[in-house]
């Protein structure tokens, strides 16, 4: 029966410790397993990341590219095909679609982001839909199925 007093670590879990600089006889004599000479052998040497000893670095000789606008507006985005389904689910009332309410059956996640509708997909219902932005393709589509559009704000 294993009690913790009689506990016997598995054979081959521990090592013993690297004893350096005891002589050459012990195999880590002399320079204590570092080498001649330069500057990893000497004590209290640190090298930074990416330094390549005074030679310019790769991340500075490589061209940086690309924008980031951290001005731009985020969009909570919803297709009419999705919109679409959710009525022929009967989880969305056509009469009044809107933030809330997409909020509400968990199609939306974010209270904070305004809501923008595409025109991705055909929508069939005569749906009023409220939100802060639509695509010409989306608001094109809706009154062309006899719905409406409301702008936000």
């Amino acid at each position: 029966m294993k009690h913790i007093g009689n506990l016997v670590k598995p054979k081959g879990s521990t090592h013993s410790k690297k004893r350096v600089g005891r002589g050459e006889g012990s195999g880590y004599g002399g320079t204590s397993g570092k080498g001649h000479k330069g500057q990893k052998s000497r004590s209290g040497a640190t090298i930074n990341i990416g330094f390549e000893g005074g030679q310019m670095p790769i991340h500075r000789r490589l061209p940086k590219f690309g924008f980031h606008n951290k001005f731009s507006t985020k969009y909570a985005v919803v297709n009419l095909a999705q919109i679409q389904q959710l009525i022929d689910e009967n989880k969305l009332d056509a009469k009044k679609i809107d933030k809330e309410s997409l909020l509400a059956i968990g199609v939306l996640n974010k209270k904070s982001m305004p809501l923008k509708v595409l025109g991705d997909g055909e929508i069939t219902s005569s749906a009023t839909i409220t939100a802060d932005k639509f695509s010409s393709t989306a608001k094109e589509k809706i009154e062309k199925a006899g719905g409406a559009v409301n702008l936000n704000g």
